[in-house]
């Protein structure tokens, strides 16, 4: 008896704009155009056809052994849209996209990738050097490639989770426990809570934590696409209403779609408290959040503090196989505050740094914060609050908490 194996494909759908309209209502050079990308991205062709209407535009359909690929051009727009569908593992319909756009010179593409068929789905992150972890994302419930990364939002073994560059950002079985380590030490050190701001954090749970204590809040990220994903299809943060009403600026939290770096040099300021929420820093030369990290940042977001205020980030993984980017925004808020907390969550991997401008002892009283923390109590607080020792070494002398 022959055993069936099971179906599973990947579909993009794209939509390339900027490009030149004479290549647009050229049929042959689509033809060559979109062979060449499905091969190079490992297709097999079977046969391409084109045809040219009147007065312009030109439709490619490729036939390929795993699917098939198409093209329609509009010269009147300057766009042209693609359609990749293959199955198996063979062939890569993203890479053949990236491909056909860069023989377009297009100047700005949109993807939106879905996955077809039966069967989970391995996702593998990396997490140091040399290793990694596999997730089982059981169902796809949304996923594309925004201008600034790939969003993935499926169902594990965690509930709904959210990857963002094949890296876990928050899961619905744990994201309470990281997003109150994230906002609950800020807000108790701070002298006052009035105004937040909150840079990245697109699941919009830490904007909700805030406003819950009281504060009226800046909600700034650049990816739109990622935020209105997370409102639509995350149990937890913002609901698609929610989220509605923060993008008018009608409740205690605004929404901007902006760049951080250029928010900070135009925003008021007298912020009590400043969060850098952010994907993981990087060696990577082109992950351009990377510079959200920097000792220049830093001072920018001291620049735009209240008396008595704080700066607040997520600040990597304590364990010391996996602890550089962790000596390293030590180092960089001891030098850069008087006053440093840190706070390493004992039912999580991440760690978390705050720092005060002004120097004096951290007192941090649960009782005076008008939010009620779920995974936060007074004994926490002492014991979470002590850095490693390989962290605290790296420090300078009488520098940090």
């Amino acid at each position: 008896m022959s055993e069936i194996g099971t179906f599973s494909g990947r579909h993009v759908l794209a939509e390339l704009d900027g490009v030149e309209p004479r290549l647009l209502d050229d049929p042959e050079f689509l033809r060559e155009a979109l062979r060449t990308a499905v091969t190079e991205a490992g297709a097999k062709v079977i046969d391409v056809l084109a045809h040219r209407f009147e007065p312009h535009g030109v439709t490619v359909l490729a036939m390929l052994a795993e699917s098939h690929a198409s093209v329609h051009a509009y010269p009147e727009i300057g766009a042209a849209f693609a359609d990749v569908f293959t199955c198996g593992e063979r062939a890569d319909p993203e890479l053949a996209v990236r491909l056909l756009a860069r023989a377009l010179g297009t100047e700005s593409v949109r993807t939106t990738t879905a996955h077809r068929g039966h069967g989970a789905r391995q996702l593998v992150e990396p997490v140091g050097r040399g290793l990694s972890r596999s997730w089982t994302v059981e169902e796809v419930l949304f996923e594309t490639r925004t201008p600034f990364q790939h969003v993935l939002i499926g169902r594990t073994a965690q509930g709904v989770s959210l990857f963002c560059d094949e890296e876990r950002q928050s899961t619905e079985a744990t994201q309470l426990t990281y997003h109150e380590a994230l906002m609950v030490p800020p807000m108790l050190l701070a002298k006052r809570l009035r105004r937040v701001l909150i840079i990245g954090s697109s699941e919009g749970v830490a904007s909700r934590i805030a406003a819950d204590a009281g504060a009226l809040v800046d909600h700034v990220d650049i990816d739109r696409e990622a935020v209105r994903a997370c409102a639509e299809h995350l149990p937890y943060g913002y609901t698609p209403e929610e989220l509605a009403a923060a993008e008018r600026g009608d409740g205690a939290v605004r929404v901007h779609y902006r760049d951080g770096w250029e928010f900070l040099g135009d925003c008021e300021p007298g912020y009590d408290v400043v969060v850098i929420d952010l994907p993981d820093e990087n060696d990577d030369p082109a992950a351009q959040h990377n510079r959200l990290y920097g000792a220049e940042f830093l001072a920018r977001c001291a620049a735009v503090l209240a008396p008595g205020g704080v700066v607040s980030s997520q600040a990597g993984c304590p364990t010391m196989w996996r602890n550089d980017t962790l000596i390293t925004a030590w180092r960089r808020f001891t030098e850069a505050f008087g006053t440093v907390v840190y706070y390493g969550s004992d039912e999580h991997e991440w760690a978390f740094l705050s720092g005060r401008r002004e120097p004096g002892e951290p007192d941090l009283r649960l009782e005076e914060l008008a939010y009620r923390p779920e995974t936060i109590d007074a004994t926490a607080l002492r014991g979470n609050t002590v850095p490693p020792l390989r962290v605290r070494a790296s420090a300078p002398p009488g520098r940090g908490a």
